[in-house]
């Protein structure tokens, strides 16, 4: 079953796309975006939120219609699956710098604080777990995120007296 999903999406990139429509470049945009900000693609209900549609129907026919024309490839029986062909995103936004977006940035603070709680919650601190968010507010110290980076370490060294 894997393999026909694999071979699915094979076919459907060699299609030759054709130009989309003005709501099909919308909704073009609107998923290269979400999927530059999260890292994976969005829902039938969030697409329709995000581009204002009434109906989770009208998502699958724009959506359907985008696959045919060659701009989006989907893996069949799987959740989150879309994926842009060509992005328009991507020729437009190079990375000049190391420079992090406020909802990356914000994105990578919860998550190391989520793992300080973890570990926090727990009887005793994993010493890989403590190395691993050592490594972390090390990246947001490399970002150029340094008050973070300070502001998360006494809680990192509190949980590293702990295994001493």
């Amino acid at each position: 079953m894997q393999e026909q999903n694999t071979n699915i999406g094979q076919e459907q990139a060699h299609i030759e796309p054709v130009r989309p429509t003005k709501k099909q470049r919308e909704l073009l945009i609107y998923l290269e975006t979400f999927i530059a900000e999260h890292g994976y693609s969005p829902s039938y209900r969030e697409i329709m939120a995000g581009c204002g549609y009434n109906s989770v129907a009208t998502v699958a026919l724009h959506v359907g219609n985008l696959i045919k024309r060659g701009h989006v490839i989907k893996r069949t029986h799987s959740a989150r699956s879309l994926e842009v062909v060509h992005s328009s995103l991507a020729e437009a936004k190079t990375i000049s710098t190391n420079a992090v977006a406020d909802s990356e940035e914000k994105w990578l603070v919860e998550k190391i604080e989520h793992l300080l709680k973890e570990q926090e919650e727990g009887a005793v601190p994993e010493k890989s777990a403590l190395e691993d968010i050592a490594t972390l507010l090390q990246a947001l110290k490399i970002l150029g995120l340094d008050g973070a980076a300070q502001a998360l370490r006494p809680q990192l060294a509190e949980l590293e007296a702990q295994l001493r």
